[in-house]
């Protein structure tokens, strides 16, 4: 449940870098669009998080809930990163909606990069429920890093998503080596005296990619330079899902790093594609399998 929204502005660099990267169309959406810091109510816990609603040019309006990466207070969305991730999506003509997770940025609850951020961003379902210019049938998701682990693990309880877009997601966690970049950060987070393995299982999708909701295409992008979460991890995923002849694409970018930077205006705008395609227009769901010549 949406308890406060309180309006924010764009900082002035969000605008210059908007202006820089932008076409003069898809600028001036962002321009107009509406930035509010919000609070919501999941499981009995304040929520922080961030509201982006682009100028209204329809009756109801596509939207996107948007996962980010990063662990910690220095991971929360700012007004600054919040333009850049959720005002992108306005830019887009989409409702963009994000969690600061439990634990983070002003929420209540601990940290966990687990399930519990699954459930707070599942919440804004129900937050964007109760906006009536939201048209609940055409929702998307996208996560980056750890926000593409709770992204896989909202597809795995939840159906309302036309599309998915992962990007730099650690995907086989109980496979990677104990003293790489994304073990030690997610260490600190699990639970007290936990089995360090079994918790591990439980965040790498590939061995449970047959539960993930197959009415929900995925699209898997990677950078080959990135060196915090092994690009392997993203083929291992792409070959998962071909095996269970899931609906998905695959992308790894050379000259691009953990966030595409490199490769930013191209996975940018393979990424619009993909959620203009599936959510805003409701495109049928691509074939999967063997077929053609």
């Amino acid at each position: 449940m949406l308890i406060d929204a309180q309006l924010r502005t764009f900082p002035p660099m969000a605008f210059s870098m908007a202006q820089r990267s932008m076409p003069p169309e898809d600028y001036q959406r962002f321009a107009a669009t509406r930035l509010y810091e919000i609070t919501y109510l999941n499981e009995g816990l304040r929520i922080k998080g961030w509201l982006a609603v682009p100028p209204q040019e329809a009756a109801t309006m596509p939207a996107i809930i948007y996962n980010r990466g990063g662990s910690g207070p220095k991971a929360a969305l700012t007004p600054l990163s919040a333009a850049a991730t959720i005002g992108l999506c306005a830019s887009w003509g989409f409702v963009a909606v994000a969690s600061q997770y439990r634990g983070v940025g002003g929420s209540e609850g601990q940290e966990e990069w687990g399930d519990g951020d699954a459930r707070d961003s599942l919440a804004l379902l129900q937050v964007l429920q109760q906006l009536p210019y939201v048209d609940m049938d055409r929702i998307g998701v996208i996560g980056g890093s750890r926000g593409g682990v709770v992204t896989f693990l909202m597809l795995k309880h939840s159906d309302a998503f036309r599309a998915a877009i992962t990007y730099g997601a650690p995907t086989s966690l109980h496979d990677t080596p104990a003293n790489s970049y994304i073990r030690q950060m997610l260490r600190p987070f699990l639970p007290p005296n936990a089995d360090e393995e079994a918790e591990l299982r439980k965040r790498s999708v590939v061995l449970w990619a047959d539960q993930l909701c197959r009415t929900t295409p995925l699209l898997v992008l990677h950078g080959a330079g990135d060196r915090r979460v092994n690009p392997l991890d993203a083929l291992k995923l792409g070959i998962t899902l071909q095996k269970i002849h899931f609906p998905y694409r695959l992308i790894i970018y050379d000259n691009a790093d953990h966030i595409l930077s490199g490769q930013r205006q191209e996975s940018n705008a393979q990424m619009r594609r993909w959620m203009e395609r599936f959510v805003r227009d409701r495109a049928p769901l691509p074939r999967t399998g063997s077929f053609g010549a």
